[in-house]
């Protein structure tokens, strides 16, 4: 029995591990890498051919975003994952599909101008479309047996709608051991997704470390909705824009939830009936999604939401679908809230957004979610002064809130409680998913506490024998 670590190894993303038993081998996600984490163009380091299975933990394009790569270079095999994963990847992995190819026309345009080699996307749409057809889906507790001395159970891991951590049962011979992949392990109390579940036994523990050095809020019991409606409420009276870049799917779908309670609320003294565009078509897609079958993935304050009415919707909602519809926003002059992918701000129709509203002080920028080192996003969070967004120096003048209650990802004290829980105390941990400057510090933290813990270095293989 082997494990090996291709991704997210001293880094946040890319998420990639890969499980050898019995000569069948099982890779547990297959992330893109994204900010200063990317390295090598998102190349496979190893080949896709000798993989036999897949399972996707959820459906974040840092842990699902080279699955098309992986089958366009030869993978075969069947891919599981939950269904609510399995519906968020068929919209989420074309859109990185449509990037993908959107960007390598972006670069020839420009190389052919330079006399530079034509640029291939790193997959295309249609790679996607057959990614999709390996899928395989199961429901939260139900035990699949993939192969001879391989057993799979997904865990709700209550970071986005499906996610899950995934326990994997492993025999050889007479030897049997069980490994515990934590994907990404959810916040405490978020809207909508129920908490994380604990799992309590395991030989091995494959943990996530994001916020392995951070406390989200010391707020012990925070108001998303009146702190996020204060920020609104000050803009929108000072004739600015609320810029929020948002995941396309989990968080857009949190702020509208937050969005709706703040507007039946009358929280928005300024503009009451003040607009809210979500311009993101995957957005719009994954939303119809989030309000559809959710038994079994929902928690019961929604799920008593959803049966009141639609959960996702408000008078004042708009949501776009065409380039024509997304520039028009910049030339409206009424001030609204635009929620825009990307969360990190280095790709997408937000861009644009900053580009009409970062040099505007009575405007403000309003990040909800974790921003990678080398990413827009950190950048601005870090108090840059000027950005160059499409050839054009920006002046950073509008006011930066790092809305730290809305995050997905499980902070320092909430990954203590969830390792702390296997009982007895796993033969080792890996550390993993966590920046370069976090991951070690999160392993040493572990080791402290009676754990056997490092953190896992790229390519590094270990026999779980």
């Amino acid at each position: 029995m082997k494990l090996t670590f291709f991704g997210a190894a001293h880094a946040v993303t890319g998420s990639c591990h890969c499980l050898e038993v019995n000569g069948r081998k099982i890779l547990i996600d297959c992330g893109l890498q994204q900010g200063r984490d990317e390295h090598d163009d998102n190349a496979l380091d190893f080949s896709p051919s000798y993989i036999d299975y897949v399972l996707v933990t959820h459906a974040h394009i840092d842990h699902s975003g080279r699955i098309p790569l992986l089958v366009k270079e030869g993978f075969s095999g069947p891919i599981y994952t939950t269904r609510l994963t399995a519906q968020l990847l068929s919209i989420m992995l074309r859109d990185s599909a449509h990037i993908q190819e959107s960007d390598a026309q972006w670069e020839n345009q420009k190389g052919k101008r330079a006399g530079k080699p034509l640029v291939e996307p790193l997959y295309t749409i249609a790679d996607a479309e057959e990614a999709l057809k390996h899928l395989v889906t199961c429901e939260y507790g139900e035990e699949l047996q993939i192969s001879e001395g391989m057993r799979l159970r997904f865990v709700d891991a209550g970071h986005l709608l499906g996610s899950s951590s995934a326990e994997l049962w492993l025999t050889e011979g007479d030897e049997t051991r069980k490994i515990v992949f934590s994907g990404d392990i959810g916040n405490r109390d978020q809207p909508i997704i129920r908490d994380p579940q604990y799992i309590c036994e395991a030989d091995y523990v494959v943990t996530e470390s994001t916020y392995g050095d951070r406390l989200h809020d010391m707020d012990k019991d925070p108001d998303y909705t009146a702190d996020l409606a204060a920020i609104i409420d000050e803009t929108l009276g000072n004739g600015g824009n609320v810029i929020i870049p948002s995941f396309a799917v989990g968080r857009t779908q949190e702020l509208l939830y937050f969005i709706r309670e703040m507007k039946e609320q009358g929280l928005v003294k300024s503009v009451p009936g003040f607009s809210v565009v979500v311009d993101s078509p995957l957005a719009g897609e994954a939303t119809r999604i989030f309000s559809g079958d959710l038994h079994g993935y929902l928690d019961e304050k929604a799920i008593a939401a959803l049966k009141g009415g639609a959960l996702f919707q408000f008078p004042g909602l708009t949501i776009t679908e065409s380039s024509d519809e997304s520039r028009a926003l910049n030339l409206d002059p009424t001030p609204k809230v635009i929620i825009s992918a990307s969360g990190m701000c280095d790709a997408g129709r937000i861009r644009h957004h900053l580009k009409h509203n970062l040099w505007r002080a009575n405007s403000a920028v309003v990040f909800v979610g974790f921003q990678s080192p080398g990413t827009l996003g950190r950048r601005l969070l870090d108090g840059v002064e000027k950005v160059k967004l499409f050839g054009e120096e920006i002046a950073v003048k509008a006011k930066i809130v790092n809305f730290q209650g809305l995050s997905s990802h499980a902070d320092h004290d909430h990954l203590v409680q969830w390792i702390k829980a296997f009982d007895p105390k796993p033969t080792h941990v890996f550390v993993v998913h966590g920046d370069e400057d976090v991951a070690p510090v999160f392993a040493e933290e572990l080791n402290s506490l009676g754990f056997h813990a490092h953190a896992a270095k790229f390519t590094e293989c270990y026999d779980l024998a």
